[in-house]
């Protein structure tokens, strides 16, 4: 008996991506991926991003202050991306789990004012670093910098009023806000995975190694580093 052109040609490969929508959303995916990678090298000195477990949309962040009015404040927050991200007008959602007294913070959802930065949202433009830059220069504007905002549009109204009208009182007020970040700074966060611990043994004496051995941390290596660490957790 003869097999039919049909019966006898193999089987075709199928993509478990069947549909265009399907298809588009992988590309998102694998765009965000990049540009996660990206961010590794670019990010804005002092702030740490690292993805969630187990959602691709989801960051868990933290921004060392290390001056101005803000400084030695550490501050943890949460960064939440559109399923169609990076498309247009797809603004990153940045919300601060430590409280943050600043006219561009809402004192009552922590959300960060991204769109007073962005009225439109570019991808070709506007990334990941993008926004984390702007997340940095709210806690070194300075006083001149609040006077364009217009209260109405402000998102923490009380905060702008304050700094515009009384800076002494708002500058305490800020130095409460930074005294705060580092009282709950050990408390783990909901997701688990902005965790601190207080200082052990093991973190002074890394200190110390690196300090002797490492005189250029650009020419470091990981494998040199890595021993260190090891050396420094047998101190326990």
């Amino acid at each position: 008996a003869m097999l039919s052109p049909q019966q006898a040609s193999p089987r075709q490969a199928t993509s478990p991506i069947t549909s265009q929508a399907e298809r588009e959303q992988a590309l998102r995916d694998y765009k965000l991926t990049i540009e996660y990678k990206h961010l590794k090298q670019h990010a804005p000195g002092g702030v740490y991003l690292l993805p969630s477990f187990d959602d691709l949309r989801l960051f868990h962040g933290v921004i060392f202050v290390r001056r101005g009015p803000y400084m030695n404040g550490i501050f943890k927050f949460q960064l939440r991306l559109p399923a169609k991200y990076n498309d247009s007008n797809t603004w990153p959602v940045i919300i601060f789990s430590s409280s943050v007294l600043n006219p561009h913070v809402n004192a009552r959802s922590g959300e960060l004012d991204v769109r007073s930065a962005y009225a439109a949202w570019d991808p070709h433009k506007h990334y990941l670093v993008t926004v984390l830059t702007f997340l940095k220069k709210i806690f070194y504007m300075k006083r001149d910098n609040f006077v364009a905002i217009k209260p109405e549009s402000a998102a923490n109204r009380d905060a702008l009023e304050a700094a515009l009208s009384d800076p002494v009182k708002y500058r305490k007020s800020i130095e409460a806000c930074v005294q705060e970040s580092q009282n709950i700074l050990y408390v783990a966060d909901s997701s688990g995975q902005s965790m601190f611990s207080e200082e052990q043994v093991c973190h002074q004496v890394l200190r110390e190694l690196l300090l002797q051995n490492v005189n250029n941390p650009a020419s470091v290596s990981r494998s040199s580093v890595i021993e260190m660490v090891k050396e420094a957790e047998h101190s326990k």
